[in-house]
């Protein structure tokens, strides 16, 4: 398969010396917020198959920066972990179907114990079943590999271009899955592939038992560190200077889950989504 060029070119605003968490991360950089998206990309996001209340989100997420930032391509084959309801998946199976190969990882319910863990996993999985029955066009050739969250595995060594996480590192820590996650990312990475990570952002560092959704920047990466991977890029794109962090549930106080008293809707909506940190590395 032929390779294609980069589809942005990311301005570099600072050496990682100049930030706070630059011990860690000595050789990194933060790239600029204006990656240019490529016009499919572009038309990916803007397609009628994404679900209105997904598109309502776009002005948080920024879809079309942030995967221009982790370097996708339409040649690769990607790994998005536990994605969910398919917020993503809109976007990247459709864009990946002729060239490239979308796979959709997602815990195995059985390999749970009974009760409501194995339960919201289920119906985690045969909603973004459904999604991809439902629009065959779009989703036909997305491939799906169910994985023991005790002992993920997530293909075969070495075939992925890119593996994608969004806002899943906090769960694995508070389960202790943090390790054995970041190390199957690296095994189903090819040499020089690329992880990218969105995460809730701390202010600093939390204990592993911390109970608020976010993460320190400096423990993500060097819990990548920890697993063969190198800081390549910092980016500011899903960042929110106005997230206090400080909610009394926690992220999830917060849009889009809004766990809050009714009184306070506006003082929220306001604040809109979490402060993210959205980390680039690349598999030594």
């Amino acid at each position: 398969m032929k390779t294609r060029a980069p589809l942005f070119c990311a301005c570099l605003l600072a050496v990682a010396s100049a930030l706070p968490f630059a011990t860690l991360a000595s050789e990194a950089v933060v790239a600029a917020d204006s990656a240019q998206v490529a016009p499919e990309l572009q038309a990916a996001i803007a397609a009628n198959w994404r679900s209105p209340a997904n598109v309502a989100r776009d002005n948080y997420r920024h879809p079309a920066q942030t995967l221009a930032f982790f370097g996708l391509q339409p040649n690769q084959t990607v790994v998005e972990i536990t994605p969910g309801g398919g917020w993503y998946a809109e976007i990247l199976a459709p864009y990946l179907r002729e060239n490239g190969r979308y796979v959709a990882a997602v815990v195995d319910p059985a390999a749970l114990p009974a009760g409501g863990g194995r339960d919201y996993q289920q119906r985690s999985r045969d909603g973004l079943a459904r999604k991809f029955a439902d629009a065959p066009a779009q989703y036909d050739r997305a491939v799906e590999v169910a994985y023991d969250p005790a002992a993920p595995v997530l293909g075969a060594p070495g075939s992925a271009d890119l593996v994608l996480t969004f806002r899943n590192v906090h769960n694995w820590r508070a389960n202790g899955q943090a390790e054995g996650m970041f190390k199957a990312f690296h095994d189903v990475l090819k040499p020089g592939g690329t992880l990218g990570v969105v995460e809730h952002r701390a202010k600093a560092d939390v204990p592993a038992d911390d109970k608020s959704g976010y993460v320190g920047q400096a423990q993500v990466i060097a819990m990548a560190e920890a697993a063969g991977f190198s800081l390549v890029q910092s980016s500011e794109i899903n960042a929110n200077p106005a997230d206090t962090k400080d909610h009394p549930n926690g992220v999830w106080t917060l849009p889009p889950s809004n766990n809050h008293e009714a009184a306070d809707a506006a003082k929220y909506k306001a604040i809109g989504e979490s402060d993210r940190m959205t980390l680039r590395f690349v598999k030594n």
